[in-house]
């Protein structure tokens, strides 16, 4: 499981709009400032855009903001939006390409560690990226905290 750009740059857009919540909404040609190519970062809007996590406003003064507050967005929800969903393995999302099927002996642990990621993802905010609190002090709310510590190994 790796990263690609789509998702390395929605998280970029996404940490721009934040940054500038205040100042929404952001004609496209400002958001350009993270690097991102416009013509590719149209599309990742568009992308995020159905998902609910950016609105479009037309018009003269118009262009992007987020959808809700930046505390109320995952990574995951980024990251799921733009690279569809994070699996270690294909068969964890479709048991149909794995010739073994629900008698392979790694299954169970690709569905284990699949989920461990998507919990993490999901527990870990806009908010807490765009202040720094990601690297060992994220401030994961309860629930999720709860359901990362209990979950049960396979």
């Amino acid at each position: 499981m790796k990263l690609s750009t789509k998702g390395k740059y929605s998280m970029y857009a996404m940490i721009y709009l934040a940054e500038h919540e205040a100042e929404t909404p952001l004609p496209l040609t400002a958001m350009t400032q993270t690097g991102v190519q416009p013509d590719y970062l149209e599309q990742l809007l568009a992308s995020l855009r159905k998902a609910g996590l950016v609105t479009t406003v037309r018009g003269a003064h118009g262009g992007y903001a987020l959808a809700r507050p930046a505390e109320s967005i995952s990574v995951g929800e980024i990251i799921r939006a733009t690279e569809g969903p994070v699996s270690m393995a294909g068969c964890t999302d479709d048991s149909r390409s794995c010739l073994s099927g629900e008698t392979c002996p790694t299954r169970r642990a690709w569905d284990y560690l699949s989920g461990r990621i998507n919990q993490l993802m999901d527990a870990i905010s806009l908010r807490d990226v765009v202040t720094g609190e990601v690297n060992g002090g994220c401030r994961m709310n309860e629930q999720a905290t709860n359901n990362i510590n209990h979950q049960e190994a396979p």
